[in-house]
């Protein structure tokens, strides 16, 4: 059997209308990718959409401030992504004169362009003969090579890539390995794939030994941290709240948040209050409460954050504020976005 006909016909009939899929311009393609690492296309296509609207050319993006491209970004997560979407954009500006790199090598100069970006670029951008290797990609592959090394180990990662280098046609780069990640987001998916319907599937090897469900293998996680975000909104009664900038790194760097207290378990109003009283020179407050109930949990990647908002009402602020009118014009966190959106400050 054919894999890469059958991949590539397959793809020519399924093929979702997308439209960094109707471009080779690098800068849109860099963006699409950048956008959609970590990232389904449903919630990136719109974020795309606003980026290309905001920033049609690399200069733009490149002439922007930091809060403006992090307050577009605004609920994608992950926000590294977009510091370094900006730093890059700066560089090919101020560096290459605009002109974005032509190869792989080149590409991977890029800050947050690692393998697999770098390889979609050069290959649909320039046809290069370079292989990309995303998790759609070791989906396939491992399940029809009945591959079950680790696709998150260091040999793992290494021979998927030989492998998906070794299967690269002599034409046609990026179609193919644009038709291969396709085809493992919408045939060959994580769960319940139809494989009666696919057409790999008289010689794939996981259908074949009733592996479909166990491949790929990854190797576990390490153990998720938990932590405790008490967040301190103040409402002055002169209209005013207080946001901080997170300029250390870590997560949300250069975004704005409330004063935030960060416990080792959920305080109670009383332990709140002796908290509050440490970490601020407080007077006047006049009311305090608790906006949520149970607490807002935030799941990343490798720490789960267990987020309560504490609503203190008060007649003299412990520092400077901003008028409560303008705090949608800030970039925050999405779980602090949420609550900017439902608690009605005028109450």
């Amino acid at each position: 059997m054919n894999f890469i006909k059958n991949i590539t016909n397959w793809y020519s009939v399924n093929k979702r209308v997308l439209p960094w899929r109707e471009t080779k311009n690098p800068y849109l393609i860099w963006l699409s990718e950048i956008i959609l690492q970590q990232t389904q296309v449903k919630q990136g296509l719109p974020y795309y959409e606003a980026f290309v609207s905001k920033f049609p050319t690399v200069f733009d993006l490149a002439n922007a401030q930091e809060d403006t491209v992090l307050k577009l970004w605004q609920g994608l997560g992950y926000y590294s992504r977009a510091r370094n979407l900006h730093f890059s954009a700066k560089y090919v500006v101020e560096e290459l004169n605009g002109v974005f790199p032509s190869t792989y090598k080149e590409l991977l100069k890029l800050k947050g362009v690692g393998d697999y970006t770098a390889s979609a670029i050069a290959s649909i951008c320039y046809n290069e003969a370079t292989a990309v290797v995303d998790g759609n990609v070791y989906r396939v592959l491992s399940r029809y090579y009945g591959v079950e090394t680790p696709i998150n180990s260091t040999n793992g990662i290494k021979e998927f890539k030989v492998l998906a280098q070794s299967l690269l046609p002599k034409s046609n780069i990026g179609d193919y390995n644009q038709a291969i990640m396709e085809f493992g987001a919408r045939q060959c998916k994580p769960q319940s794939p139809n494989c009666e319907v696919c057409p790999l599937k008289t010689s794939c090897i996981a259908l074949q030994l009733n592996k479909v469900t166990t491949l790929p293998v990854k190797l576990k996680k390490t153990k998720v941290r938990k932590r405790y975000f008490n967040f301190i909104v103040f409402v002055s009664n002169n209209g005013e709240t207080i946001i901080e900038q997170r300029t250390q790194k870590g997560i949300w760097q250069n975004l704005y948040q409330f004063p935030l207290i960060e416990t080792k378990k959920r305080l109670t109003k009383n332990s709140f209050q002796e908290a509050i009283n440490t970490s601020f020179d407080i007077n006047g407050i006049e009311t305090f409460n608790l906006y949520n109930k149970e607490e807002i949990v935030h799941k990343l990647s490798h720490q789960h954050l267990y987020t309560s908002f504490w609503v203190v009402k008060t007649n003299k602020l412990p520092k400077e504020g901003i008028s409560i009118s303008d705090i949608k014009n800030y970039p925050v966190p999405i779980v602090i976005g949420r609550f900017i959106e439902t608690y009605n400050f005028n109450n």
